[in-house]
């Protein structure tokens, strides 16, 4: 009977520690494993969680129940994707998808959808029209900005705290991939938008720094929350997305004017992340070169098995990106072949692509460590 109780008590203690990101410590050593996941989760995982914020690049779902016209919860998005559509802008898998499973993770669930043991392995609070600015994306009326997502951040994190308690909580955190891509609706829905005022009020150079100004304080938040591996993902190639593209009858080719804007944005980031990466103790910033991601997929299109990169495989218009895709509308068949899934985000293959080389690149990817070397430390 002793010894039943006894029994009794340890398993419902094991229980306890599994309801919180400790129990995933032991998985990161190899000594323990998570009973929540079905082959035990032993050694699989190399780092307890990823928290992921952004915009719909890597929006998951967190859009499909606000008053907002930036929702993909509909065919054909996810066409690709096991279970269809899920509120993801792709035709698959996102960016952030492939290196959650490079990590040895599931998928990340998005905030709105997440409760309970869901928040084990980390949250996404990622929005589709989101920004650095809180007016950023107004357009699209519901969307939910940087700032109200650190918000929904620190929900999950008392939820942990309340499991843990504060110091293993702290312990837990500090081993977690904090993924950070935000700023390219700060540019398409906000400074390129004839009825904003920003473009009168700010050179190129005003607003970058006005940006990563806000970023900064941002990042130190997430910073005193707990958060020490960060994942900065830089813009990309924006004069090049079919939405820009379309927005020319004449000119041939990307939008110098476009690519050229958001460089002092980029430049400010790197400068940011070297700072902070001094100035913190614990932190360790990276930064993802989108915009040399993209350049290298165009440079060596044949070698990826890519034919289409000037217009979407989903929507309406002059290179299929003046009206985005719609409801059961029929994208092209040949997907793999498309840079472009629809106005303004890549294909599965794209993001596939990308999470891999973040994961594992050198150098001229991702600086000044990748993915994989940053959840090892």
């Amino acid at each position: 009977m002793a010894m039943a109780m006894a029994m009794g008590n340890l398993w419902i203690s094991c229980m306890l520690v599994c309801l919180g990101l400790a129990a995933l410590i032991d998985v990161v050593s190899g000594q323990g494993g998570n009973p929540f996941l079905p082959d035990g989760g032993k050694g699989s995982e190399t780092v307890p969680a990823m928290f992921v914020f952004g915009d719909s690049l890597i929006d998951n779902g967190n859009n499909n129940d606000l008053p907002s016209l930036a929702k993909a919860n509909y065919f054909p998005y996810g066409i690709d994707f096991n279970g269809g559509p899920t509120g993801r802008f792709s035709n698959g898998y996102t960016m952030v998808d492939e290196i959650a499973q490079q990590l040895g993770l599931p998928l990340i669930p998005a905030f709105s959808e997440a409760s309970g043991d869901q928040v084990l392995h980390g949250v996404n609070y990622a929005s589709a029209a989101a920004g650095i600015l809180d007016i950023t994306g107004r357009n699209f009326v519901g969307r939910i900005p940087f700032d109200q997502q650190i918000k929904n951040f620190q929900t999950t994190l008392d939820q942990i705290t309340d499991n843990l308690g504060a110091l293993n909580a702290a312990e837990s955190l500090a081993k977690c991939i904090f993924f950070v891509g935000m700023g390219s609706n700060d540019y398409l829905n906000n400074y390129l938008m004839p009825n904003y005022p920003t473009r009168d009020q700010y050179d190129g150079q005003q607003y970058a720094d006005l940006l990563v100004q806000k970023y900064t304080q941002q990042l130190r938040t997430l910073y005193n929350l707990g958060a020490r591996k960060f994942v900065l993902a830089g813009l990309g190639r924006m004069g090049c997305i079919p939405s820009i593209l379309a927005q020319s009858s004449t000119a041939v080719g990307c939008s110098e004017e476009v690519n050229q804007l958001v460089l002092p944005f980029n430049a400010n980031v790197k400068t940011m992340m070297n700072s902070l990466n001094a100035e913190l103790p614990g932190a360790r910033f990276i930064y993802v070169d989108i915009a040399h991601l993209f350049e290298d997929i165009v440079a060596n299109a044949g070698t990826y098995g890519f034919s289409v990169m000037d217009r979407g495989c989903c929507g309406i218009g002059r290179n299929r990106g003046e009206i985005t895709c719609l409801p059961f509308q029929t994208p092209c068949e040949n997907r793999d072949e498309y840079v472009f899934w629809d106005a303004f985000h890549p294909t599965e293959k794209v993001n596939v692509i990308m999470g891999r080389k973040a994961f594992n690149g050198d150098p001229s990817i991702v600086y000044p460590i990748n993915i994989q070397q940053l959840a090892n430390l």
